[in-house]
Formats: C-alpha cells, sequence, structure tokens
C-alpha cells in the first residue's frame, strides 16, 4: 500500500482547466472549415474495419490481488489533480492500496480505435485495464466483442446510484460492460453582444442575420442528432432514407454560406470574441467561459438535446479487472463523484452527488449544466446505435459535407 500517487510514467498532468475533454476531440479539437479535405486534416480513417471476436475466450487471468495496481487511459484534463494528496486518485491509493497507472492517451475515439483495433481483433492485449470511450464508440466496441463483463457483486454503488437518464442503454442496458464516467449535452451557445437569443437548431442553420456567423460540431453524431430532428426523424431511430434527408439539408445549409467551420471546441474561443455570433456547444465549455464572460448563453433548443457519456471499460485480456472494477465503485460514491464533477464540469452521472457538492462549491449545486433538472433531462435524447456498414456509410456521407 502507498501512501501516495506513484510517479508519473508517462504523460504529464495538464496544468490548465481551460483544455477540457472535449478540447482535444477529433484529433486536438482540428478545425474543419468548409472547403479543406480531410486528407489535410488528416485525421483518423473513420471506415476502418474491425474484427469480431467471442469476449468470453478472449478472458485474461485476472492477477489483482497480488499486483495491487490498475492501468486506465482516460481523456487529458478529466480528473481532479491526480498530485494533491487530496485527490481523488490519491484517496483511491491510500484507502485501497491499488497504484494508479494512470495516462491520458484518448485524443479522439476514432484514432484510438485505430491504434488497438489490430490487438482487440485478434484477440491480444492491449496492455490496459480501463479505457474510457464515448458512447458510440463503447457500443462498437461492445459489439465487437473487444469488451469484458463486469462482476456486478463488485460494482454496487454503479448500478445503485447512476442517474436515471443514463440507465438502460440500448447497447448495454444492465451495465454489463460499461459504466459512465462523465456525461454531458450539446446544444447552442450564443453571444448576447453579438446577437439575440438563437431559440432552436433550425433557427441557427437558417436566420439570415446569423449567416457565416455560426459553427457546428466535427462530431457527426452531434450535429447529425440535431439535423434529423430538423427533417422530423428522431435520431434514436431513424431510417436510411431519414439520414439522406438530413444531409441533404445539412448540405443545404453549407452551400448557402450559413456555415463559418465545423470545429473542436475551440468553437468557445471565437463564440467569446464575437468572431462568431452563435454556435452548437458542449455544456463543460460553456461553464468554464461563462466564468469570464457572462454574455455567453447556454439554450436548450426547441428541437432538445443531445445528451453523451464517457464510459469505463474493461478490454479483453485485462490482468486487473477487480482492480479496475473497485475504482469504478470508488468513482460512484456519492461524495467522491462530487468532487470529481466540481473540477471537470459536466454532468455528474451519480445519484447524491448534489447534496455532496454543497459541501464542497454551493454555487455549483444550482448549475444545471452539472446538475441538470428532471425538466432539462426530459428534453434530451442520445444517437442511434450503428453497425459497421451504418458507420463507414455516415461518417463518410458527414466527411463529404464536412470536409469540402
Amino acid at each position: 500500500m502507498t501512501s501516495g500517487p506513484p510517479p508519473d510514467r508517462l504523460v504529464p498532468e495538464p496544468v490548465a482547466r481551460g483544455l477540457t475533454r472535449r478540447g482535444v476531440i477529433r484529433g486536438g479539437g482540428a478545425v474543419a472549415f468548409v472547403g479543406v479535405s480531410l486528407a489535410a486534416l488528416k485525421l483518423p480513417f473513420f471506415g476502418v474495419d474491425g474484427a469480431t471476436v467471442d469476449s468470453a475466450e478472449c478472458v485474461g487471468t485476472d492477477i489483482s490481488a497480488k499486483d495491487k495496481k490498475v492501468v486506465i487511459s482516460n481523456w487529458p484534463a478529466y480528473i481532479d489533480p491526480r498530485r494533491k494528496n487530496t485527490s481523488t486518485a490519491t484517496v483511491f491509493q491510500q484507502t485501497t492500496g491499488i497504484s494508479v497507472d494512470y495516462t491520458p492517451d484518448i485524443n479522439d475515439n476514432s484514432e484510438f480505435y485505430a491504434k488497438v483495433k489490430n490487438q482487440l481483433g485478434a484477440c491480444q492485449p492491449i496492455n490496459r485495464d480501463m479505457i474510457i470511450m464515448t458512447d458510440w464508440m463503447a457500443a462498437r466496441m461492445i459489439d465487437l466483442g473487444w469488451i469484458q463483463k463486469l462482476d456486478a457483486s463488485k460494482i454496487p454503488n454503479c448500478h445503485a446510484n447512476l442517474i436515471k437518464p443514463l440507465q438502460n442503454r440500448p447497447w448495454d442496458p444492465d451495465l454489463e460492460r460499461h459504466v459512465p464516467w462523465q456525461s454531458g449535452m450539446t446544444a447552442i451557445a450564443y453571444n448576447a453582444k453579438e446577437t439575440g437569443e438563437v431559440k432552436s437548431f433550425e433557427e441557427l442553420i437558417t436566420r439570415p442575420d446569423l449567416k457565416g456567423r455560426i459553427t457546428l460540431l466535427t462530431e457527426m453524431r452531434d450535429t447529425m442528432g440535431f439535423m434529423l430532428k430538423v427533417v422530423g426523424a428522431d435520431p434514436e431511430k431513424f431510417t436510411d432514407d431519414e439520414w439522406h434527408n438530413a444531409i441533404d439539408k445539412l448540405q443545404s445549409v453549407v452551400s448557402a454560406g450559413q456555415v463559418r467551420a465545423f470545429t473542436g471546441n475551440e468553437y468557445i474561443q471565437d463564440l467569446a470574441a464575437g468572431n462568431i455570433a452563435a454556435c452548437e456547444a458542449w455544456s463543460g465549455d460553456v461553464i468554464q467561459a461563462q466564468v469570464d464572460n457572462p454574455d455567453i448563453k447556454f439554450v436548450t433548443p426547441e428541437e432538445g438535446l443531445m445528451l453523451w457519456s464517457d464510459n469505463m471499460m474493461v478490454p479483453n485480456l485485462a490482468e486487473h479487472q477487480a482492480n479496475a472494477e473497485a475504482w469504478m465503485n470508488y468513482y460512484y460514491q456519492p461524495d467522491v463523484a462530487a468532487k470529481l464533477a466540481a473540477w471537470v464540469n459536466y454532468i455528474c452521472p451519480v445519484e447524491g452527488a448534489r447534496e455532496e457538492m454543497e459541501k464542497i462549491d454551493p454555487d455549483l449545486v444550482e448549475n444545471p449544466l452539472i446538475f441538470p433538472d428532471e425538466e432539462t433531462l426530459a428534453k434530451t435524447m442520445s444517437f442511434m446505435a450503428l453497425d459497421e456498414k451504418q458507420i463507414t456509410q455516415y461518417e463518410g456521407d458527414f466527411a463529404d459535407v464536412t470536409g469540402g
């Protein structure tokens, strides 16, 4: 048992809170301006096929009991500072005796997928006990058989305390292979100095006074979730014809010059500076921007909110699954979850954390972007899980529009 965290062996802890988990989406937050090719952006190839395996036949020997460690890959700046003696990670190590080899090396879902697909597709280890992936990629990896089944008896806090909106995901309804780490909402943000309220996504993409003054996101499922709503389809269950209607609508919006750029989260700097008037936005970014600029407003569009989560999973042949499950169970204690949420500023997935936040930062208790009320959560939606053929087709269609 250690009295503090082990030396960092791979990547230094980020020192600034300005670079968020969503700030490195799409390979470093690269901007995709209309007319720029995907080749020029050097984005990972979206249509890379994965080999399906049987996870029950790719089980490693769990040496957790004799080797008290856990190896975790997560997104940058997605945990409170680990070197502090009172950090959540340090307390985990002190109370469990499990040392944490923690590396913030997931910069993009597709990029990480490409990094590990050969090993996982061949039933080979990737030398990690836990990876944190966004819903759609989590669903894909589970479908390919790359993720181990969790022992429910070792994660009772997760089953007892997961908030209702994140329960019963169609791709893993019983938390057999995933547990949400953090969650967030995609909606609209605008600069009140530059424009009046933008009430709907349809307004955002059609209002004449916003022409050339908006940005949309490079995350296909976020942007196309709203486009599907605009054409009258359900993003949680849609047909190929409805998809084509939505992608054609997006193409018409781009061709009309309404969209200045497709971006990662660098949109927030342009919004604060007045370079754009409104945009599609992630809730965590807006919280941080509002600290310095109260003119930044977050709007729940009339179409609703896209709800997503990033999920803890144990890959095949992990050597320390029980230790990974101990980590999951620990972070589903409401007081620990509140401490983490106070730092990362995304939706806390743990029931009871709001009450614990009173002791940490009372100003955050009423923040609807960290603890949304039932009315707000009732307006959330997610994107339909796609099979491998659909992934290739839909990502390709989206790239054709956003990449020129």
